[in-house]
């Protein structure tokens, strides 16, 4: 098959669709289908290895409100009307990066790209008008969502304190497009049967249009390299702070009801990139016992991952938890509420699960990992193989060809999809 990847965020440390996009590309080649891939910035520099990429301009203004009113480095980019538009709505707090790109994309493959005829276009978490008006190319367009931007938007609201900060919550998401757009693709593909569940209700999509893949983990990175030692009574967060549902918050509080001689370390930057959790840990008298790593290369996560007690996941709510299943490849044991999707992938046997929000519940499961180094290190042996079994890239991509078949035939996509089935 010739396919259309379709993302706008690339780089694969940029965000999950990035990750997803990396590695699925990369499997499908494998398995030796031409893939074409049209990506906004920051754009995937390996991905050209085995994809020919076609990249998007944008001006990748997301999360710079910081009183920066004109883009300095490009002035003189805003004479081009998109870039104009994609800056005045930036500036007013809206977030039309799916727009502009699904807009700028549709221009692509009308140009340099309509001369292709690909047999499938599959967009990734961007959903815009123009990935709609690509249905005009006669190919079926899936979209691959994890949970909808509702799911964002709640926490966003409810952690919003000044009428500045509910307005921002309120405009921010492109929910109204998102919606109107995956009711009308021939398809959805999402990680866990909580994020179908969660996408067919905010979403008003029937179940029988969304098809449950779940993500893959790269088991050839993410293992343990052996000779490392563990560091003691050390917890690891992996995740952007300043996202609400991610939970580091609430790790925090869980932290500080811990012995002091308990450490945690964050792989994100800390401040001045990052000020609600550096702020947080100033206020609970953490600073000598919080770590933040910056932003870290693969090998370097997989040491993070080797090296800690524990990796813990406190988020409010998943699409599917890739740090939880990428330190059980590596064999770390796993503490994390049972948030969306979070269940579906720690196994009883590879980690332990409470409830999200409830601080003293995650305290006390961390409290009962870190003095039981026998049940540790029993799932610690448990979890590369759990991953390995159920989570593996290459069945993740075998599963997702699939699910291109049977829409290529007109069928429903709905279902859950293994590569066994």
């Amino acid at each position: 098959m010739r396919i259309c990847l379709l993302s706008y965020r690339g780089n694969p440390y940029s965000g999950g669709q990035g990750v997803y996009v990396f590695h699925l590309a990369r499997e499908l080649c494998r398995l030796g289908h031409a893939i074409d891939v049209v990506v906004g910035r920051p754009y995937p520099r390996p991905l050209s290895r085995w994809a020919r990429v076609h990249k998007v301009p944008n001006l990748n203004l997301w999360g710079r409100y910081d009183g920066d009113w004109l883009p300095r480095d490009r002035p003189f980019s805003l004479l081009s009307p998109a870039n104009l538009f994609e800056f005045a709505a930036t500036r007013l707090r809206f977030f039309p990066e799916p727009f502009t790109f699904s807009m700028r994309a549709l221009l692509c493959m009308v140009g340099q790209l309509r001369h292709h005829g690909f047999d499938l276009i599959h967009d990734v978490q961007s959903l815009g008008y123009g990935t709609w008006a690509m249905k005009a190319f006669g190919a079926p367009v899936l979209t691959t969502v994890h949970h909808p931007l509702t799911v964002d938007r709640r926490h966003a609201l409810a952690r919003s304190r000044t009428l500045e900060e509910r307005y921002h919550a309120a405009v921010f998401y492109p929910v109204a497009m998102q919606g109107w757009v995956i009711r009308r693709v021939d398809g959805v593909i999402t990680a866990s049967r909580a994020g179908r569940a969660a996408i067919a209700k905010d979403f008003r999509v029937p179940e029988g249009r969304i098809g449950v893949v779940p993500n893959g983990v790269d088991t050839e990175r993410f293992r343990n390299p052996g000779g490392l030692r563990r560091r003691q009574s050390t917890l690891l967060f992996v995740g952007n702070t300043d996202d609400a549902r991610k939970g580091a918050a609430i790790l925090l509080q869980a932290l500080a009801r811990l012995p002091r001689r308990v450490k945690l370390r964050i792989v994100d930057e800390g401040y001045p990139a990052r000020t609600l959790i550096p702020r947080e840990v100033d206020r609970l008298g953490l600073t000598s016992r919080v770590i933040f790593t910056g932003r870290l290369s693969a090998g370097r996560l997989v040491e993070e991952y080797s090296r800690c007690t524990i990796l813990v996941q406190p988020s409010l709510y998943e699409g599917f938890g890739l740090p939880a299943a990428e330190a059980l490849a590596c064999g770390t044991p796993v503490v994390a509420t049972d948030a969306g999707a979070v269940a579906e992938v720690v196994s009883p046997e590879s980690g332990l699960l409470v409830p999200p929000a409830d601080a003293q519940a995650l305290a006390e499961g961390i409290a009962t990992l870190l003095e039981d180094p026998q049940r540790r290190q029993s799932m610690g042996l448990c979890g590369p193989s759990h991953i390995a079994n159920h989570f593996a890239w290459p069945a993740a991509a075998r599963a997702v060809v699939r699910v291109y078949r049977r829409a290529l035939a007109g069928h429903p996509i709905g279902g859950e999809w293994s590569a066994s089935a």
